[in-house]
């Protein structure tokens, strides 16, 4: 992807594991030596300029509208200038959170970050590119491993960063940033494809869940806004009268577990749409689970996130497999059984579809996190074709959506690797492992337009993206 790149003729051991060697006019120094770390609350409240550290870097925040958790009270803030670098590191058994970012104005933020100037001389974006593979690398959550959650200010002046000279770290900033934005074309037109290739899929199930297979029969109307005409010989009827619904048991959370012999609990994250993940994970003690049969998941189940159960790639819906067995099922999340008169795999595509997500719209209206009651779900109107009728649709759309499925997988591999990638191409130049001076004298000057502007990485990093919370299982 980009050639003529080749290692530094002589590197010296940097003494620290996750920079290793480095060019040997590198230096190889602590953060306190180059930075200073002070806090300024914002006592008088004079400063009202509200910033956010978020994924998508460091934002403008709206005080009267405000993205994420607010404080009671401003003056506990800590003012930040520009070009200071803040940091995240709490909740460092999280994965994925915002950890640094570069500061573009003077403003306000919580004060359990961590805020650091450079007090000599240096090029900025070039140290944020190197504490920002830290944290693309796991570095940060490394060092909190353990009984440790947290790294202070001191922890941060204390690490060991490589260190060129500062018309090496202009060209370093150059090349970096001109790779990623290069890199992150790639992704946006995968994710884009991903996203028309889901849309004519979603079309194609739409169609077969509503009209049929047969383009010729009778309609009728179905008396549904979102449901239009259906087949003469199909019904419309309550979700509720075809189905066994139960919502999930109020478990404590004090009497969570991670013993490996308990039962886990099926939570509401770990129900994703076509996908049940465990990555997070809390359990139940064995002993105690006995009494909670009725609550025990089979395999066929099909599981509905009830909190905020729509999202980029559509409704958290998925079906229990002997992969997620045994599990008891937690409260905000319905467990659906359909009755002989509903084929499961038809169910889901009802619920996957956009005539769900038609219904539950006017619902959520005004709401910022919406909240699902079971008699909602009962009272959601679908349309019922006989049974023979829905099995030979879920063929047919097995048959006729693998081709998208097949695309869709693919490209997620593709984006998986150019991430890959781009971490470990960044973590190489700014880690002084390729030498990009010749390289970056020889790049073309980009001027205005998105293509210019640096292709955030912690952004590619976020939930919300539709090739983020598509998997490959529910792609094919």
């Amino acid at each position: 992807m980009i050639e003529g790149l080749k290692p530094y003729p002589e590197m010296k051991p940097s003494g620290v594991t996750w920079l290793g060697d480095v060019p040997t006019h590198w230096e190889a120094t602590r953060v306190k030596h180059l930075f200073r770390s002070k806090k300024v609350v914002n006592s008088d409240r004079r400063e009202t300029n509200v910033l956010s550290l978020t994924l998508r870097g460091v934002v403008n925040n709206d005080p009267e509208n405000p993205e994420g958790l607010v404080p009671k009270d401003y003056a506990t803030y800590q003012i930040f200038e520009a070009e200071d670098l803040v940091f995240k590191l709490i909740d460092l058994e999280n994965l994925r959170t915002s950890r640094v970012g570069l500061v573009h104005e003077r403003g306000i933020m919580s004060s359990a970050y961590v805020r650091i100037s450079l007090n000599s001389d240096g090029y900025i974006r070039y140290f944020y590119h190197q504490f920002f593979d830290l944290y693309a690398r796991g570095i940060y959550n490394q060092l909190g491993a353990g009984v440790r959650s947290t790294l202070g200010a001191s922890d941060l002046l204390n690490l060991t960063i490589a260190v060129p000279p500062p018309s090496e770290q202009e060209a370093i900033v150059c090349f970096v940033e001109h790779a990623d934005r290069l890199i992150g074309r790639y992704i946006r037109a995968k994710q884009a494809l991903i996203k028309l290739l889901e849309e004519q899929k979603q079309a194609i199930i739409h169609q077969a869940v509503t009209r049929g297979l047969d383009f010729g029969v009778s309609l009728k109307s179905s008396g549904v806004r979102w449901l239009g005409d259906i087949p003469i010989h199909w019904q419309v009827a309550s979700l509720g009268r075809h189905i066994d619904l139960l919502t999930g048991f109020p478990f404590r959370s004090e009497g969570f577990t991670i013993g490996d012999t308990d039962i886990r609990l099926l939570r509401g994250v770990n129900v994703t749409p076509g996908a049940i993940r465990w990555e997070d994970v809390v359990r139940w003690p064995a002993v105690g689970a006995a009494s909670l049969r009725e609550y025990e998941l089979r395999e066929g189940d099909v599981v509905l996130g009830m909190d905020r159960p729509m999202v980029g790639s559509g409704t958290r819906v998925a079906v229990v497999s002997t992969q997620d067995l045994p599990s008891l099922l937690l409260q905000r999340v319905a467990r659906i059984r359909p009755l002989s008169s509903l084929s499961a795999e038809y169910l889901v595509h009802l619920l996957r579809g956009p005539g769900f997500s038609n219904y539950l719209a006017p619902i959520f209206t005004g709401v910022s996190v919406p909240h699902m009651s079971p008699a909602q779900i009962r009272n959601f109107a679908v349309p019922l074709p006989p049974k023979e009728e829905q099995h030979a649709i879920v063929c047919e759309l097995r048959s006729r959506v693998s081709v998208l499925g097949e695309t869709m997988a693919a490209s997620l591999k593709e984006i998986a690797l150019l991430r890959e990638y781009r971490t470990r191409l960044i973590a190489d130049v700014v880690t002084g492992k390729l030498d990009v001076r010749e390289a970056a004298a020889r790049l073309p000057v980009e001027v205005g337009g998105e293509d210019a502007e640096m292709f955030d990485a912690a952004d590619d990093l976020a939930g919300e993206e539709l090739a983020e919370e598509l998997t490959e299982e529910e792609a094919a």
